[in-house]
């Protein structure tokens, strides 16, 4: 039940990010893939800094902290691939 958790907050934070970067992120697909991968780096990072949730909301924060860092990362992978 909490894999369950995990991927319907990474998606649900994949949608919240892209709606809040710059032009949208990368469409719904990648987005979503994206919120699920971001649940896991802002769980890293916060657990890096000390930071410990133990409820949803916090788990959704988390997420959706992790996932604009990531779509800021491909963000900038992807514009320096344009330019060559």
């Amino acid at each position: 039940m909490n894999f369950l958790w995990f991927i319907l907050i990474g998606l649900l934070s994949g949608l919240i990010a892209g709606k809040l970067m710059h032009g949208g992120g990368f469409g719904w697909i990648v987005n979503l893939i994206v919120g699920v991968a971001g649940g896991v780096l802002g769980g890293w990072m916060f657990s890096a800094l000390g930071i410990h949730t133990t409820s949803i909301i916090g788990s959704l924060i988390t997420s959706v902290v992790g996932a604009i860092v990531l779509l800021w990362v491909v963000g900038l992978i992807n514009r320096s691939v344009k330019k060559q």
